[in-house]
């Protein structure tokens, strides 16, 4: 079986004296409230990834990645086994929300609607998306 490697991004920020955390939807039906993430590519880093498909995902060019919170294999819905970096990143932006046309290959025509959370109650993240999310909110708040 081929392993897939993913980079799944928390981005956070602080605002009105909490920590938020950045999720979107799409516009495409059944796909969930997600947090960006996106396909290691053949020669790339997962650090090197996951700078590049938050860009492509959210258009933040302020991120700073701060550390990997967790790998893992899961076995998506699809079939395939995924091999997948959480990495913990911040960033200073003020919009609550906001669209944003991603631009990584295989998803013209797609819309992100990117908002953030306060806390891990508020929405129910598509499978797998919140796994490790526990981990950066307690990190940030012991900080």
């Amino acid at each position: 079986m081929k392993v897939v490697e993913k980079a799944y991004g928390y981005i956070t920020r602080g605002h009105e004296g909490q920590i938020q955390v950045l999720v979107f939807e799409q516009n495409t039906e059944g796909s969930g409230i997600q947090i960006p993430k996106g396909t290691i590519e053949e020669g790339e880093t997962p650090v090197e990834a996951i700078a590049r498909e938050m860009f492509e995902e959210t258009g933040l060019t302020d991120l700073v990645v701060h550390d990997l919170i967790a790998q893992d294999y899961f076995e998506h819905y699809s079939g395939a086994l995924h091999k997948r970096y959480f990495y913990h990143l911040t960033t200073q932006e003020q919009r609550d929300s906001w669209q944003h046309d991603p631009t990584g290959m295989n998803e013209s025509g797609l819309q992100f609607s990117l908002y953030w959370i306060n806390d891990t109650r508020e929405v129910l993240l598509a499978k797998g998306h919140g796994d490790y999310l526990y981990r950066v909110l307690s990190k940030v708040k012991s900080s």
